[in-house]
């Protein structure tokens, strides 16, 4: 497994946070690969320094070296004017244009395959196997309706770092007048057009919970990605609905002991009046 890496991007101190958490979740599903965080330089040492003594690798990474117009079509604020958010809320710590800086992780030819997952995601169950898909490899991005198989979710996929992939990326990311709508995943879908498809239990988004109860199987999911709002955050405007997940991430985010994913009842079930 030495060869192998979980990677995660760092670019504030919440998601600091978030990737502690998921640290955590790694080793207790067992893992032997490495875990690699990169971060940029909206992040402190300090902040830094409980990842280094969970266990990671910390590398140093730059925002990509994007033209001064690319970085202004990809701002927040005009980002979020013109593909506005409609079906969740993004915190305020939420910056679009950090999101690029994943595909830094092509650079890191010490490992033949790798395995990203955003910082606002916990594993369940050891994903190791993910190790043997090939690139590039993804869940579909269903939350909403079973439509969505079409669409990749770039919070977890499979990789193979190389410079020329990433030389490849970098040509085409700041074409005249791109605009990826939704950023890094706009981009991946339309980079990678034959991506090949993981299961949704490999990158549970939360909404499923509510949107799709029956697609839930807590015997099935590997990985929970708390996409929109964050677990963290103190009382978002999905808490109340989404609370035995922001439960079970709290547990990670203390070090306490997760629930017996066997004695958890499904959405579903919960919802059923006959239950």
């Amino acid at each position: 497994m030495t060869r192998h890496a979980f990677v995660t991007l760092v670019t504030n101190v919440d998601y600091a946070r978030g990737a502690a958490a998921l640290i955590r979740s790694l080793k207790r599903a067992g893992t032997k690969a490495e875990v690699v965080v990169l971060h940029t330089g909206g992040v402190a040492a300090s902040q830094l320094s409980p990842l280094k003594a969970l266990g990671a690798r910390l590398v140093a990474s730059e925002l990509l070296p994007t033209s001064d117009a690319f970085n202004e079509r990809h701002a927040r604020a005009k980002l979020h004017a013109d593909a506005p958010f409609i079906r969740g809320r993004k915190p305020d710590f939420h910056t679009p244009l950090d999101n690029f800086a994943k595909l830094r992780l092509w650079e890191l030819e010490e490992y033949d395959r790798v395995v990203f997952l955003d910082a606002d995601t916990i594993v369940l169950r050891s994903i190791d196997r993910l190790f043997g898909y090939p690139e590039f490899s993804a869940a579909p991005n269903v939350y909403e309706s079973l439509s969505d198989f079409h669409r990749l979710n770039s919070g977890v996929f499979v990789a193979q770092p190389s410079r020329a992939t990433f030389d490849a990326m970098l040509a085409r990311l700041d074409a005249p007048d791109a605009f990826w709508r939704r950023t890094d995943q706009t981009f991946l879908e339309t980079f990678f057009p034959d991506w090949h498809g993981l299961p949704v239990f490999d990158n549970m988004l939360q909404y499923v919970w509510f949107n799709l109860p029956e697609l839930w199987d807590w015997a099935s999911v590997r990985v929970i990605h708390y996409q929109y709002e964050k677990p963290w955050e103190a009382a978002h405007p999905r808490a109340e609905q989404l609370r035995p997940l922001i439960e079970m991430w709290k547990a990670l985010d203390t070090d306490l002991p997760l629930p017996d994913l066997a004695g958890l009842a499904n959405p579903a079930d919960r919802a059923s009046p006959q239950k």
